[in-house]
């Protein structure tokens, strides 16, 4: 296999991974709501797959860094396929908690394994020096096409399908199992993995725990790797802020419930767009700041102008309230994936191909944990204090956090790093100063 054949590969995979995702964002609530769920039990049944998904994401992480990346993310395929044929078919409180258990496994099992592979495979057929930017960028850049085109063709999807041939809005969850069928035919047979040493069952079960653990010390313990997951926190805070203050937002702009919807709707599509021109151009931010910390600065800075835009234009009513919340939302996107993408590509280069999944799993975990904070704090001062005091502080404690990208140890090609003290890490993880950038 060669690097371009690997990241067209990454790139599929990484896409089909997410289109199911964004084609039944926008009819799942509806169609839990269509048989005949409260909000109560729809808030249940969310609460249960984020459950899942969060108790299960070391786990399967340390699972695939022992038993391989392929297994995991084909599993993880083919349980998105029962949960969304199951969905389709739902009609009781029940069946829909089961779809959200069977949703936080595929979730759990599909954070990491994708791009570990890529990582690894890279590495096997270029070295260590390997440039992951132009690939990791690919790959998140594709993850945004497919939310933006499901999240498109999952709110039209409805509105063409005959009603006498199926329940519209059980449509886009069926059309995301035919996805992920095919996401699972690619994984096995376009993803060739490395020869593993042949383990039995039960010996793999007793290394995942080993493995995590290990995962999670050495997160604790590097330095860099502190620091990345201070950001992934800051992260799932500014997210949250968006996804649980803009909607009302736009709907109180908007006029009414159905066509907020619809205006968020489209704004959410413009985001997940924005965030693919950021993924894209994160290894040109990198090279025009003089490297991958200072690209994240960049990214993060953006990110906080934005936020502080929202704040700013709060109090804004009619046409110039929701131009002006679209581009501060698109904007937004864009830095947060700028920063996102370096961020991730630190990170493995901070760690080995044992322990890349778990890290990765432990970093996506710390941002669903700023994510938790920012539910139940952002929420509240919202309802007391107004949107701009709610917008005002994420911005401030995004731009607080460029503190964690200073003087941090670069990664390979921006600066010599050979000092396990600086680096927080074992002398076999200190990232080597090399040629290229990183």
């Amino acid at each position: 296999m060669t690097a371009r054949s690997a990241f067209r590969r990454y790139l599929l995979v990484s896409f089909l991974t997410w289109l199911p995702v964004g084609l039944m964002a926008a009819s799942m609530v509806l169609l839990m709501t269509e048989r005949g769920l409260g909000l109560a039990q729809i808030g249940l049944v969310i609460t249960v797959f984020s459950l899942v998904a969060v108790s299960l994401e070391l786990p399967t992480g340390g699972f695939a860094d022992v038993v391989g990346r392929r297994v995991v993310l084909a599993a993880s395929a083919a349980v998105t396929v029962a949960a969304l044929a199951l969905i389709s078919v739902s009609t009781t409180f029940w069946m829909f908690v089961a779809c959200g258990v069977l949703k936080g496994v595929a979730r759990a099992l599909s954070s990491g394994p994708a791009t570990s592979w890529y990582v690894d495979t890279l590495h096997g057929i270029e070295g260590r020096d390997a440039d992951l930017k132009p690939g990791l960028a690919g790959g998140s850049a594709m993850e945004s096409v497919a939310l933006c085109a499901g999240v498109l063709a999952g709110g039209a999807l409805p509105l063409l399908v005959p009603p006498s041939l199926i329940f519209p809005l059980a449509a886009p969850p069926l059309v995301g199992a035919v996805a992920a069928l095919v996401l699972l035919v690619v994984v096995i047979f376009a993803m060739p993995e490395p020869a593993h040493e042949r383990r039995s069952f039960g010996g793999v079960l007793r290394e995942v725990p080993a493995t995590v653990a290990g995962g999670i010390r050495l997160a604790l313990r590097g330095a860099v790797l502190r620091r990345l997951m201070l950001a992934a926190v800051v992260s799932g805070v500014v997210l949250t802020s968006i996804e649980l203050l803009t909607p009302g937002r736009l709907a109180e702009l908007a006029g009414t419930a159905e066509t907020g919807s619809l205006a968020y709707a489209v704004v959410a599509a413009l985001g997940f767009a924005g965030s693919a021109a950021g993924s894209s151009l994160a290894p040109r931010a990198a090279r025009l700041a003089g490297g991958s910390a200072r690209g994240a600065i960049a990214g993060t800075v953006l990110t906080a102008l934005s936020v502080a835009a929202l704040a700013a234009t709060a109090d804004l009513a009619g046409v110039a309230g929701l131009v002006s919340a679209g581009l501060a939302y698109v904007v937004l996107f864009v830095g947060l994936a700028v920063a996102g993408v370096l961020c991730l590509e630190m990170t493995h280069r901070a760690v080995n191909a044992a322990e890349r999944t778990t890290v990765t799993s432990t970093s996506s975990l710390s941002l669903q944990g700023g994510g938790a904070a920012a539910n139940l704090a952002l929420g509240a001062l919202a309802a007391q204090a107004g949107l701009p005091v709610a917008w005002g502080i994420t911005a401030a404690v995004a731009l607080a956090s460029v503190l964690v990208f200073v003087r941090m140890p670069l990664p390979p090609g921006d600066q010599a790093v050979t000092d396990p003290e600086v680096t927080g890490s074992s002398p076999d993880q200190v990232l080597p100063a090399r040629s290229g950038s990183g």
